[in-house]
């Protein structure tokens, strides 16, 4: 097992990395304060990991809520039900929610855990590779809004992270491939080193190489750790995390969410970021093609789809990065450097989302 720490003073916590760490009874219970827990999780994971999770909470008195399954669910009325599950189990302020499930559960989960009696503890157990080397650290919680995408949320850590890695057995080949979209984003937006060892263990990750998915996993939690330490409200160097969101976010909205998972949006969004990039004179066109063939070979789409391209600029126009001074973008300076840029020239930024005299084909 590896143990990465995220450092936020009193708020710290450890990220438990490692095989069959669902059933170490004493990792999970050692987080729980009180006698109660209520389980979180989706059709789709409960069947296969429920029963191994509660075998493991041993002396915990556990409910458990079972969400459906997929991005359209993220939503207040879905979220209801788990605070329906917590009233009506009379679950008090010492419950640990415990999220077991990919980046939708974990939001949700997180997001009642915050608000439930103005704040319980809770556990994230990520079951995708997106939610155990990206959603499940740093303590962003959220559901979505039909204008906007995790509009609705709040800032609240976790006791910890466990992340069992055999989990990824069970993940379909799509979902593993919009889990690295968020493992090469950590790469283009800050660690040069990694993105270049991600080119050459691409074909690794894709054959679900244990060695390969470990090692992947662990520096990902590192590279998000270190950077939500520094920032955790997200009001500087955090938001760089955010590459290639602003334009995922647009084509998850548009095409209503769940057509596209998280991942493939944001794959094709970071493309058209480092298309930006290179516009603008901030990065090489050889490192923006070496990301977009990476995004390829990692099976996700490298440009957005052509229906949305007349509604692109209303749709950036709903994310959180907006200030009142206009739209924020992270873009590349380099591949495995980027820079959070305001006031972008609009000119140049209707050439990316139009596709016109494409610079990256």
């Amino acid at each position: 097992m590896e143990i990465v720490n995220l450092e936020l003073g009193q708020d710290s916590y450890p990220i438990y990395i490692g095989s069959g760490l669902i059933q170490t009874a004493d990792l999970v219970t050692s987080h729980i304060k009180g006698n109660r827990a209520l389980i979180v999780t989706n059709e789709t994971v409960a069947p296969l990991y429920q029963e191994q999770l509660e075998n493991s909470l041993c002396g915990i008195n556990v409910d458990v809520v079972v969400l459906p399954d997929g991005e359209r669910f993220k939503t207040l009325e879905t979220l209801t039900l788990i605070f329906d599950a917590l009233l009506q189990n009379n679950h008090n302020r010492q419950t640990t929610i415990i999220a077991l499930g990919g980046g939708v559960v974990g939001d949700m989960a997180g997001f009642a855990a915050a608000s439930y009696q103005r704040g319980v503890d809770f556990i994230q157990v990520p079951t995708t590779l997106l939610s155990q080397v990206d959603s499940s650290v740093g303590g962003k919680t959220a559901v979505n809004h039909p204008l906007g995408k995790n509009m609705i949320g709040a800032f609240y850590q976790p006791q910890c992270v466990l992340i069992d890695t055999n989990t990824l057995a069970t993940l379909p080949a799509r979902e593993l491939s919009a889990g690295l979209a968020e493992v090469i984003k950590h790469g283009a937006l800050g660690d040069r080193e990694y993105f270049d060892w991600l080119e050459l263990n691409i074909e690794g990750l894709l054959a679900m190489d244990a060695q390969c998915i470990a090692q992947t996993v662990k520096r990902s939690c590192e590279i998000k750790a270190e950077i939500v330490g520094q920032d955790e409200k997200e009001q500087g160097i955090r938001a760089l995390l955010n590459f290639g969101h602003t334009f995922g976010h647009a084509i998850e909205n548009g095409l209503g969410y769940g057509e596209w998972l998280h991942g493939e949006a944001v794959g094709a969004g970071m493309v058209m970021a480092a298309d930006l990039s290179v516009r603008l004179g901030m990065c090489d066109r050889e490192g923006a093609l070496k990301l977009r063939d990476l995004i390829a070979k990692a099976g996700l789409p490298i440009a957005p789809p052509p229906g949305l391209v007349n509604q692109f600029t209303e749709l950036m126009g709903r994310d959180k990065k907006v200030s009142d001074s206009g739209l924020r973008l992270v873009l590349l300076e380099a591949l495995g450097k980027a820079k959070l840029v305001d006031n972008v020239d609009d000119v140049m930024l209707q050439q990316t989302i139009s596709g016109s005299d494409r610079l990256l084909s």
